[in-house]
């Protein structure tokens, strides 16, 4: 009765269904003593036993919960939405800001950066997850703020820094000297752009093309080559003052024309009025000789330095891309916020264009009214042909970052005038003071230099070919300029000079490249040629292509042989060349009689394969990209929005239909279809003799079958076969 008892109470405290089970312990008691197998089993089931589950409400912090979609359809739907509607202001953009989606998506981003590898949303630590929570909400309420030193909401993957425990001293260097941005500070920039990113994507002229996405310098190179030709003069202004900074009330008004949403204008602002602590720039100190030091090992979440190819290449960036803009604790905002900024004087030069424009009926290229027409020849637009004194006066513009580039085809006087009007409106505007030396005009047979290219002007003779009244082919000389887009030998000579690659102005001298010495022969020229390849890459639109790349294989070429004469004794360039052979492909540490021959090393595999350099000869080098660029270019990302939203319009979908039930589908599929269809449906079983006997008028038969509809006399057949093509084209 005890035991009884113990397990009514133990029931009782779990709130247990206690009816079963003390009436089978009082039978047992009546009908005999509790024997111990029946007392187990019992006691097992008692304390297997499990209350039902009561479906609880999903936690709304919970950040699984808060995962609905994917980060990337988030952006989509983003793009889509301003594409659609490209000048209405938005002023719900902190619905966007509260999807987490977007949080998650910014966070893989910065990590990515951080420690050099994707992290997937699967492999998103929880704790990660529930900090990057805990900073979005910070973000929304106000709490979060620029440039913390020590107090963040979360932390990067590779810090490990326990900041409760530094010395007073440590705090005072890390609160007065100049520190990297703060990871959650890179992560709220992320977000933002990609919030503002669709906005002014779908608003910004066509005429700018540094900073954003699909538009690149070798976009630039190829409309200057199509849309320049015929131009006399040109102003070439450098405003990369203006991304050193802008006042803070101009930046958030240009940004308030048509973003109106006041969270994410006041995020912009409090990153660009909060200071940024920088540390006072000391004199250099003098090198002193090192000691011999141990090589340094990689952490596992360290990412590996740039390859010496990349690290070299980005030495050779253009003049007009070496400035990126920052402004206070944007970060990548930064770029954004001048291409805003800068938008109003792309639209002030396109009303300059529209209001220029002047066609001349006796012009052969310009002379429609609308100045949208095909210029020329399609097929040739550089080519320009001589025309009378009465030509169309046309004016063209592009910008890359702070550098403009106008072309004006007309009297030196409207050069001039257009000028004074540029000064006056970047002085009003943008406070910069221009004067006639940083915005010269200049003739295009002077050369203008831009992009580290020159455009210059060829007069060329063709032989012109046309067509008389009698329908003879009359041939004649034609006179006309050509406009080339030449690589600059004298700006190439200047970055290898930087970059220590050789030494002297008239007659270059390759200069050894030392940085290389404990790197194998192999690796050495793997790197080369990696370097050699995105060099043809940069120079693909240049009209001198072969010579500039010829010329930069040469500078690399003598540079790794005066590295490998002083890396294994050998004295001269003329000895390395006549072990290694002209591209440097044979092993140069191997000496007779010492060792195996190389190509039994390497067949064994105890040896690296060495690839020789790459365009030691002129031939090798690929052809200048003469291919066609059309008048209205546009990424291939805005093309693919338009044809998507265009095919997304409901009223467009309706004329789609009613053209397909009217018409049908009429492809080349589809009209032998038709007449396959025809001809089984009317084919009658012919007698073999008849067939053979009437040979005329089963050649009749074939060609009533195959000729369709229309010879057709039977009216019932011919609303048959209507019938029958819309039912095959609605299947198909």
């Amino acid at each position: 009765m005890n035991r009884c008892l113990a397990i009514f109470a133990y029931s009782r405290s779990f709130h247990l269904p206690t009816t079963r089970i003390t009436g089978t312990l009082l039978y047992s008691h009546v009908a005999g003593p509790l024997n111990q197998k029946t007392y187990a089993l019992a006691l097992c089931r008692l304390l297997s036993y499990t209350p039902p589950h009561h479906r609880r409400p999903p936690d709304p912090d919970d950040p699984s919960n808060l995962m609905r979609e994917d980060g990337v359809s988030v952006c989509s739907q983003m793009w889509i939405e301003n594409f659609r509607e490209p000048d209405r202001t938005v002023t719900n953009s902190t619905s966007f800001l509260r999807r987490f989606e977007l949080w998650v998506l910014s966070y893989q981003k910065v990590c990515a950066d951080e420690i050099g590898t994707y992290v997937p949303r699967s492999a998103i630590q929880r704790s990660a997850l529930e900090d990057l929570l805990v900073l979005r909400n910070a973000v929304l309420d106000g709490r979060f703020k620029w440039g913390a030193r020590l107090d963040f909401f979360i932390k990067s993957p590779k810090d490990k820094t326990d900041y409760a425990s530094l010395s007073k001293r440590k705090i005072k260097a890390i609160l007065t000297t100049t520190q990297p941005a703060a990871f959650q500070d890179k992560i709220v920039q992320e977000v933002l752009f990609l919030i503002l990113e669709p906005v002014y994507e779908s608003r910004f002229s066509q005429k700018s093309f540094a900073f954003r996405p699909g538009r690149t310098a070798h976009t630039v190179l190829r409309v200057v080559r199509r849309s320049f030709a015929g131009y006399l003069w040109y102003l070439k202004g450098d405003l990369s003052t203006v991304l050193d900074g802008m006042k803070d009330s101009f930046v958030i008004g240009a940004l308030m024309r048509d973003v109106r949403d006041k969270k994410i204008v006041d995020l912009i602002k409090s990153a660009l009025t909060t200071p940024v602590i920088k540390t006072a720039v000391e004199p250099p100190k003098k090198k002193t000789k090192r000691k011999h030091q141990k090589k340094r090992v990689l952490a596992e979440d360290e990412p590996k330095p740039d390859p010496y190819w990349l690290d070299t290449f980005f030495g050779f960036a253009p003049e007009e891309a070496e400035k990126q803009p920052s402004w206070g604790h944007c970060g990548i905002l930064s770029p954004l916020l001048a291409n805003v900024c800068l938008d109003e004087l792309d639209r002030w030069v396109e009303g300059k264009i529209k209001d220029y424009y002047s066609p001349s009926k006796s012009d052969v290229i310009w002379n429609s009214p609308e100045g949208e027409a095909e210029q020329g020849n399609t097929s040739w637009p550089e080519f320009v042909p001589t025309s009378g004194p009465d030509k169309t006066r046309k004016m063209d513009y592009v910008r890359y970052g702070g550098h403009i580039l106008i072309g004006v085809r007309g009297p030196r006087a409207d050069a001039a005038t257009l000028r004074k009007q540029l000064v006056e409106f970047v002085d009003q505007k943008y406070m910069l003071k221009l004067d006639n030396d940083s915005l010269p005009i200049e003739h295009i047979t002077k050369g203008i230099m831009f992009l580290d290219h020159v455009l210059c002007r060829r007069v060329v003779y063709p032989t012109l070919r046309y067509t008389a009244t009698g329908g003879k082919i009359i041939s004649e000389k034609g006179v006309g300029t050509l406009l080339s887009v030449t690589a600059s030998l004298k700006q190439c000579i200047k970055q290898f000079r930087k970059l220590q690659f050789l030494k002297g102005d008239r007659d270059p001298d390759p200069q050894p490249c030392f940085r290389m010495f404990h790197a194998t022969q192999a690796h050495t020229n793997a790197q080369m040629n990696k370097f050699l390849s995105t060099m043809v890459e940069w120079y693909r639109y240049a009209d001198n292509r072969k010579k500039i790349v010829n010329f930069c294989s040469y500078i690399l070429r003598g540079s790794l042989a005066k590295l490998y004469a002083a890396k294994y004794k050998l004295r001269s360039r003329a000895k390395v060349y006549k072990i290694g052979a002209r591209n440097l492909s044979r092993p140069l540490k191997e000496k007779k009689g010492s060792s195996p021959e190389y190509h039994n090393l390497l067949r064994m595999g105890l040896v690296e394969s060495i690839d020789g350099l790459q365009y030691t000869r002129m031939s090798l080098v690929p052809e200048t990209d003469y291919s066609p660029f059309p008048n209205n270019w546009r990424p291939d990302h805005e093309k693919a929005l338009l044809e998507y939203i265009n095919l997304e319009d409901p009223q467009r979908l309706d004329e789609q239909r009613s053209l397909i039930n009217e018409q049908g589908l009429i492809s080349p599929q589809d009209y032998i279809s038709m007449l396959v269809w025809n001809y089984k449906r009317n084919a009658l079983p012919v007698d073999h003799q008849l067939s053979i006997s009437s040979t005329a008028s089963i050649t009749a038969t074939e060609q009533t079958l195959l000729s369709g509809v229309e010879n057709q006399t039977s009216t019932e057949e011919h609303m048959e076969h209507r019938t029958t093509t819309r039912l095959i084209a609605a299947q198909m």
